[in-house]
Parts: structure tokens; sequence; C-alpha cells
């Protein structure tokens, strides 16, 4: 299996130096910023489309009265929404697929079935908190998952967006050898590769000259880091105007996977269901969305508009070998 952690120490001279310096980095332009606007006005119509009562002109209904259900006021994990035509069509696109291939230096490549995050600013409905987490286990050794955000809105200093460590993913190791992981409790003993911190953590991590950024970016810019390092959402700022609109994007090599994991896949995409942020394991859905204890009936069997299943989408989806 591949370890990125080998190429760490190369010059490359593009994106790739801050990546593995810094455990993040903003490739700029990889869409056009009006397939950017496309693909956002594709979602904003899909989240429009549960007739809710949901007005993006009138800030009022901005709320969960008029909104379908989602995790942390904006994750969409359910009604198919990772299996929209436009999600497929961005996960297509060679500007978001090319980056991840460099890295892994193979085009043969799975995609996560990740969702989107449509946040709005001004939400006094919600109680929002920071959640500083990783999305490798502390268990698994070296870099093994790189993550994505293909952006569609700005996402200035004051806008929804990514709150990320920078420097922590270095220091993984390092940390879970003096604070071994407690798989007893909380979201952290239900899944493998999510792993929550503490405030104290948090703090060890600033004690170690690393510093908090927030990543800023530009529609059709896209955002990749580090699985090890210790990121979460950030949510708007009182004086943001903008709707957060983002397209979750990761891809590993085909060959990570086992036929066990490929056959989850496959059970998946034929149900169209929402996965983790992992392509190649660590593949489970997230299930039918709940109200009060029942299926929301605004859940979905299937898209909204289905996407095209060409080779290359099916090749990605694990569907079909390559």
């Amino acid at each position: 299996m591949t370890i990125l952690d080998q190429n760490a120490t190369t010059q490359y001279g593009d994106w790739r130096d801050d990546f593995y310096s810094k455990g993040y980095a903003v490739i700029k332009g990889a869409i056009s910023s009006e397939k950017a606007a496309h693909y956002r006005q594709k979602e904003l119509d899909w989240l429009c489309s549960f007739d809710m009562g949901l007005d993006l002109n009138d800030r009022s209904t901005w709320t969960s009265e008029h909104l379908p259900q989602s995790f942390k006021a904006g994750m969409y994990l359910h009604y198919s929404a990772a299996h929209e035509k436009y999600v497929w069509d961005a996960r297509l696109e060679p500007g978001v697929i090319t980056p991840f291939a460099q890295l892994w230096n193979t085009e043969d490549l799975l995609v996560s079935f990740d969702t989107i995050n449509i946040t709005f600013p001004g939400r006094t409905d919600v109680e929002w908190s920071p959640w500083p987490h990783v999305d490798q286990a502390p268990e698994r050794k070296g870099l093994s998952c790189v993550q994505g955000i293909l952006n569609l809105s700005e996402a200035g200093p004051k806008d929804g967006g990514l709150l990320l460590m920078e420097g922590s993913s270095k220091l993984f190791d390092q940390f879970f050898a003096g604070n071994p992981p407690d798989r007893s409790q909380g979201i952290g003993a239900k899944h493998y590769d999510f792993y929550p911190f503490k405030e104290h953590h948090v703090r060890w991590y600033e004690e170690q000259r690393c510093k908090l950024v927030k990543v800023c970016a530009e529609p059709g810019d896209l955002i990749l880091w580090d699985s090890r390092s210790m990121h979460y959402a950030a949510f708007p700022e009182p004086e943001s105007e903008v709707i957060r609109s983002i397209i979750y994007v990761c891809y590993t090599p085909a060959s990570h996977a086992t036929e066990q994991d490929l056959e989850k896949k496959k059970e998946l995409f034929r149900k169209w269901e929402t996965s983790t942020h992992w392509p190649h394991c660590n593949i489970h859905g997230h299930g039918k969305a709940m109200v009060d204890g029942e299926v929301d009936p605004r859940e979905r069997e299937e898209p909204l508009e289905k996407p095209v299943l060409s080779e290359r989408l099916l090749q990605l989806a694990g569907v079909k070998s390559y």
C-alpha cells in the first residue's frame, strides 16, 4: 500500500510543497468560476426542492423549520445527496481528480461517497461549538488519506469554511504516543477513522507551535488536507453574507481496497447512500434520515437527478474494475 509520507521530503515547486509542510494546500482554479457557479446553483436548487418554505432571499426562512435534516447545520448525510448528478459531474472534473492522481501516482482511483455542505450565515436557531478532530484512526501508521473540499462559494476570513491546525499532521504519531486513543466512549468508539480532541489536546498542539488557521478560498478552488491534521468546520461569523456551498471530495488508489470493501461500496452505490470521507475502507452508510424516531417522510430512495453511469464513474465508484 502506498504511504505518502515517503514523498514528504521531495521538493515539487507546486502546491504539494505546502501540502507536505503545512498539512494542507489550496489549489487555485481547479475548476472555472463559471462551473463553480453552476454547481452552486444546482446545490441550492436541490435544497429548495424539499418545498419546506425555504427562500434564499429571506433570512427568516434560514432555520431548521425550513430545512431538511443535516449534521452540524449543513452537512447533508441523507436524501441521496452524495449521488446527485451535479455531485458526480464535479467528482469527474479533471481539475479535481488530477491533484489526487499526482499525490498517489495513479489514475486508477476510487472516490468517496462523501456529501455536500450548505451552511447559512446568521442562524440563531442552532448552537455551534468547535469539534476539533482527525479523520484518520490513530492506529493507522503514515499518511493514509487525503481529504478535499471543492469550494463553490467565497470562503473569506469571516465566512463559513475550514479551520485547520497547521503543522498538526506531523505530530500525529507523537501526540497519540503520549495520549493513547480512548475507544470506550463517544463517537470515537463508534467510528474507527474519526477521533475527537478535547480542549487540553488543542492546547498541546498550540504549545508545539502549531497554529489554528482559517483556510480561505475562492469559488473553483480545491482545498486538500492530510487526514491526520486537526480540523473542523468554521461557522459563518455574524458579518458574513455568504451561504457556504461546497462538495467534499476524496480519492485513493483502487488497489488499496479489499474485495470485501468493494462489495460494501457497490451496495451503498446501489442504494444511493452517502458514506464516509474514505474511498477504499471505513465504508458504511448513514442510513435513513430520522425525525422523532421515524424515517423522515422527505427521505429519498434515489437522487432527484441521477448521474450518467459512464465507465469512468463506475470505476471511481468501485462498481467496475480498472
